[in-house]
């Protein structure tokens, strides 16, 4: 949510900076529930009229300023957007400002990616250029009314404070470009002649600020989709601020230990969807292609198969470089340029467990394995997920054992948040529809980040869910395992075995290969032409895509009020034998199954019922 719309006029005509700081602290406590920094309501006071001033000397005063804009789906938020018109086609136009105070910046460590900024604490920033680009870059990626239009955006960062040229001229070294340039005070008579190339002069409009803020969000990449490419090919991911600086401060770190022969620590922290593991694989992907060495390590058995299955399908080399944390107690002490240790929260007090050999047997700390085997050990950790005992990895005890060792560290914390569009709300709805939690099911009473649909035939719900997929967004149906399951034909094509009328639809492949246009059955849910087949709930488990369409088969209707299984409808072989899965065993697997099944939506949700009843029951229950 942006905290302020207005235009240059409108702030040069206030009388005194602090009042301008003021309606902004009132926005800001309104629309996020949290009182601004001393930092921020210092730059809103000193920056933002110097930009209006500029502009309206530039004859821009009635183009509106974005203040504070949102960038959609995360907590970063860009300076300001200029949002009017193009000079030269009269379309939507934009450029992101990013303002600095600074006077003076020097590259850090003759690195041009980063910078030192004189009396500022917090060690080195992401140069403002690139910080910058990375906003236009995400914008571009995930704004569909500015996807649509290449020329629509720019972007510079403006250092107004920095008079003499002298004092920055090591930031001239950064590459620049339409979606990165850099001014200062001395550059101002340039930056008003790149802004009347982007921005038209004269009367207001607001259509190119309504564009842009009612603009539809594109779907987020998923991290398990790109992965494969993300390690062999290019980076899929647009970094923002902390994490692109973390990435920045990984390779830098890389470069100056093998120059200086030294060793370096770097421990990046954040919370649940601040980017970790987006950090880790650019890493991965980004020192692979630079040949340095690299590892990725983490204590999750389900991740890092998963992991070694998506970027390593086609590639078996690439599968060993994902590792866990007990396979470093006889690696070569520095063997490694660079260890990322993704979920470092997991990190034990040992790596002996009951299949480490007898001479293996020690009481060496994991950590200390960790650090010893590479140059640059990269510890992402989230401190509040230590769930079991004997689980360490704290922001802490890794300073303190790396302090132990004489080593030097850095430390950068991710504050901001890449939300999925996930519901809570949606999910509790789930577990008390199907009666897996107390209180019975309940009205879905809607939720803003994520929809809810129900499909009156299968042939709507498959409608449903292409136009989604037509418009960009991933989509995937499932089913209860209500219908047998065929193998491929002789000819390799799959056999429509989910029939529902005069609607049938093949399950997805059983095989680990590509069958004409199906995807193998372990990446059904990430690759192009799933979309043609049924997912059952062991192909779908784990996985996440935008649109969900789920089939409700006979092995679960609603009656009495609630829902209730039936045992003769299920086709899984698994839940056959009543002797092995007792009827009541059964009736909580099966509600297990459509628990996994109805929640593997990010964006919304789709549900048909081959039963009328029921169907009659959810319309009740959600409407459309």
């Amino acid at each position: 949510m942006t905290l302020l719309r207005t235009s240059a006029n409108h702030i040069a005509g206030i009388a005194h900076p602090d009042s301008l700081a003021e309606q902004l602290l009132e926005q800001m406590l309104y629309k996020t529930g949290r009182r601004a920094s001393a930092a921020e309501q210092k730059s809103w006071s000193r920056s933002l009229p110097v930009l209006a001033s500029d502009l309206v000397e530039a004859g821009l005063g009635d183009v509106e300023m974005l203040v504070e804009y949102h960038l959609p789906l995360t907590s970063q938020r860009a300076d300001v957007v200029l949002a009017g018109t193009h000079p030269s086609s009269g379309a939507p136009s934009y450029v992101v400002v990013e303002l600095k105070q600074w006077s003076s910046a020097y590259r850090y460590e003759d690195n041009p990616d980063l910078v030192e900024v004189p009396g500022m604490p917090g060690g080195p920033k992401l140069h403002p250029v690139a910080q910058v680009k990375g906003y236009c870059d995400y914008l571009a990626d995930f704004a569909k009314s500015i996807a649509d239009q290449p020329d629509a955006l720019a972007g510079m960062a403006y250092l107004h404070n920095a008079s003499d040229p002298a004092t920055v001229s090591d930031l001239r070294a950064f590459p620049t470009g339409v979606t990165g340039r850099l001014f200062t005070a001395a550059d101002r008579a340039d930056m008003i002649a790149f802004l009347r190339t982007r921005l038209a002069t004269g009367a207001a409009s607001h259509s190119a600020g309504d564009s842009l803020m009612r603009s539809a969000v594109a779907p987020s990449q998923q991290l398990l989709k790109v992965a494969a490419a993300e390690v062999r090919d290019r980076p899929q991911f647009h970094l923002l601020g902390n994490q692109q600086l973390a990435v920045d401060l990984v390779l830098h770190a890389v470069e100056q230990a093998r120059s200086a022969d030294s060793k370096r620590v770097v421990i990046v922290t954040g919370g649940p969807g601040s980017g970790k593991s987006v950090i880790a694989l650019s890493l991965v992907g980004e020192l692979a292609r630079r040949g340095r060495t690299v590892l990725h390590a983490t204590g999750s058995r389900s991740f890092t198969q998963t992991l070694r299955k998506v970027a390593g399908h086609r590639a078996p080399r690439v599968q060993k470089m994902f590792k866990y944390f007990n396979q470093f107690m006889t690696a070569e002490r520095n063997g490694l340029d660079v260890l990322i240790l993704d979920e470092a929260h997991r990190i034990r007090e040992t790596s002996v467990d009951r299949y480490t050999k007898a001479e293996l047997r020690t009481d060496r700390p994991q950590i200390d394995e960790l650090i010893a085997a590479a140059r640059v050990p990269v510890f992402l950790l989230d401190e509040h997920q230590v769930v079991r005992p004997g689980e360490m990895g704290s922001l802490e005890q890794v300073q303190s054992h790396a302090r132990s060792l004489g080593l030097e560290t850095q430390h950068v914390h991710l504050g901001e948040q890449f939300r999925c569009g996930g519901s809570e709300e949606y999910v509790l709805w789930v577990k008390r529809l199907l009666g897996l939690v107390e209180g019975g099911p309940y009205a879905w009473k809607g939720d803003p980040q994520f929809a809810v649909r129900v499909a009156d035939s299968p042939q709507e719900l498959e409608h449903l869910l292409s136009q989604q997929f037509d418009g960009g967004y991933s989509a995937r149906m499932t089913a209860g395992y209500c219908w047998p399951w065929s193998d491929a034909r002789k000819d390799g094509s799959l056999v429509p075995d989910v029939t529902i009328g005069d609607w049938a639809r093949p399950w997805n492949s059983k095989s680990d290969r590509r069958i004409g246009d199906a995807p193998p059955a372990p990446l059904w849910a990430t690759e192009d032409g799933g979309f043609d087949q049924v997912g059952c709930v062991y192909t779908a488990q784990g996985f996440e895509y935008d649109w969900n369409g789920v089939i409700l088969g006979p092995d679960l209707v609603w009656r009495g009020g609630h829902f209730t299984t039936v045992r003769a409808a299920n086709r899984d072989p698994d839940m056959k034998n009543s002797k092995k899965v007792s009827d009541l065993r059964f009736d909580r697997l099966v509600r297990n199954v459509y628990k996994v099944l109805l929640t593997r939506g990010m964006v919304g949700t789709v549900i048909y019922s081959t039963d009328e009843r029921t169907r009659a029951a959810l319309r009740k229950l959600i409407g459309n």
